[in-house]
């Protein structure tokens, strides 16, 4: 199109008649949730379903709060406030593509050191929820143990000087003080994050760095706020030039675009101390075992991923359906899912593991969703240790195969040396790449090496029949290849 509108409540009317807008008065919506972290996940999932209630004349209590405790945020709080906090949304599926602009969000709290002001509108008793998206490494979890990471410098400057913190759990903490102390009863903290037993998480972050600087308001916290568990499952991958062009070809000037799957999932404990939406109305499952769901989804689908992205960047492929169009790379992921984790996920009301199974190779194959393999493979410490490890636990504890896990963390040692199998290399390419580069390089002679490192594997490396599977794979892998080390393993 020749010619753009410019994103804003003034222009709504102006967009393509196939763009589907706010049809609610956005200024008579009244605030209800601080969220912390307005990246594409929430805008296409959290935020999305809050839109389709107010869509229905429901929930214009329920209005969102964008919040961030980074100074990047700020960037993001620019683009969003100069749109009015307006999203466009950009659905792909295999059939075509469809778009809606979304309208929930109707404030964005300052970025400042401290977190003076997200602190402040926290405080407030309109604030009913505080809900978080901060990835799965932003919880402070001590990787070995599970447990919470005190001695983090962040955590300990937050312990020190609780008015003044660093991390949003610190914020969320001393906004539970001063409504405490005001009489306005706490807020229920919802992390939006693919962790399994994420509310559980949260609290124990929550409420472990409260009882650094204050027992009694941790008492207060533990008491008296809720963390609800909630499974969160759609695909929404960074905006970048395609993403921003899709959206100049819809004839709309949009400057924080999303782009996300035909599908969407959010099952949820209902467990909300202050109220909360009927978001149920919209799709989302109340559920009193969202750990069966947690646990389908976090070991098909996210540690599916895990599968599909390391042999993909070491051979140069740069997208998730990419992936799945390589016929043995999809064929690892079928047979390691299927043989290996599947033994080990129950059913779910109206689902199968094995017809979940399909279901995101499915997903995973829509080649209109852009999602890169470099998005999935970031923060590998993180999600191999969150959806893969506990897996080959329970395989090991079982006597079940783990020759495809064990392969899976060898593709993962090998990725993180640094260079594709073409020699390029591999930009860094998670937060504690420094530390696992060194180490991936001399696991290439000594492949116990990598397993040593107890941070990740805790005891793993100690077990014979999984650390026995993952030194061969990792010497045929640098011997032979990567193609060879997959063929092997498809052939046993």
């Amino acid at each position: 199109m020749d010619e753009l509108t410019r994103l804003s409540n003034a222009t709504l009317g102006d967009l393509p008649a196939d763009v589907s807008v706010p049809t609610y008065d956005r200024a008579g919506l009244t605030a209800g949730i601080v969220h912390i972290g307005l990246g594409n996940f929430h805008r296409a999932h959290q935020a999305w379903y809050l839109h389709r209630l107010m869509q229905d004349g429901l929930a214009h209590d329920w209005a969102i709060v964008g919040a961030g405790v980074r100074p990047a945020d700020a960037a993001m709080r620019e683009r969003l406030l100069a749109q009015d906090g307006l999203t466009t949304l950009i659905e792909l599926s295999p059939e075509g593509v469809s778009a809606e602009v979304i309208g929930p969000m109707t404030e964005f709290v300052e970025i400042a050191d401290g977190h003076g002001p997200l602190i402040a509108r926290m405080a407030e008793p309109d604030i009913r929820i505080v809900s978080l998206t901060v990835t799965e490494g932003g919880y402070f979890i001590d990787a070995a143990t599970k447990g919470f990471d005190a001695d983090h410098p962040d955590i300990r400057h937050d312990a020190a000087h609780p008015a003044t913190p660093r991390t949003a759990f610190g914020a969320m903490i001393e906004a539970l003080r001063r409504r405490r102390d005001a009489g306005h009863g706490p807020f229920t903290c919802q992390s939006c994050d693919n962790l399994q037993g994420n509310g559980d998480i949260l609290r124990q972050t929550v409420v472990s760095l409260a009882r650094r600087s204050d027992p009694e308001l941790a008492d207060w916290i533990d008491a008296h706020a809720t963390f609800p568990n909630a499974m969160v499952d759609s695909i929404a991958p960074a905006t970048g030039p395609a993403e921003l062009a899709l959206v100049r070809d819809l004839g709309i000037a949009d400057a924080a675009p999303v782009t996300h799957e035909n599908f969407r999932q959010w099952v949820i404990e209902d467990d909300f101390c202050a109220g909360r939406p009927p978001w149920d109305r919209a799709g989302a499952t109340f559920s009193s075992d969202v750990h069966a769901y947690e646990a389908m989804k976090i070991r098909l689908l996210n540690a599916g991923h895990q599968v599909i992205a390391d042999p993909g960047e070491l051979l140069g492929i740069e997208t998730i359906a990419g992936c799945m169009a390589h016929p043995a790379i999809a064929a690892l992921f079928h047979k390691v899912e299927l043989e290996e984790i599947v033994p080990h996920v129950a059913p779910v009301p109206g689902m199968t593991p094995e017809a979940y199974v399909d279901l995101v190779a499915a997903r995973f194959s829509n080649a209109r969703i852009v999602d890169t393999v470099r998005r999935v493979a970031f923060d590998g410490a993180s999600r191999h240790t969150g959806f893969l490890h506990p897996v080959i636990r329970d395989a090991l504890a079982a006597g079940t195969s783990v020759e495809g896990l064990a392969l899976v963390e060898a593709l993962w040692a090998r990725m993180c040396e640094g260079t594709r199998e073409d020699g390029s290399e591999i930009a860094p390419n998670d937060p504690i790449w420094d530390r696992l580069q060194p180490v991936a390089a001399v696991a290439r002679e000594r492949p116990q090496a990598w397993l040593e490192q107890e941070a990740l594997y805790g005891d793993l490396g100690e077990q014979p029949r999984f650390a026995d599977a993952f030194a061969g794979w990792l010497r045929m892998i640098w011997n032979d290849g990567t193609e060879a080390a997959l063929a092997a393993y498809l052939r046993s």
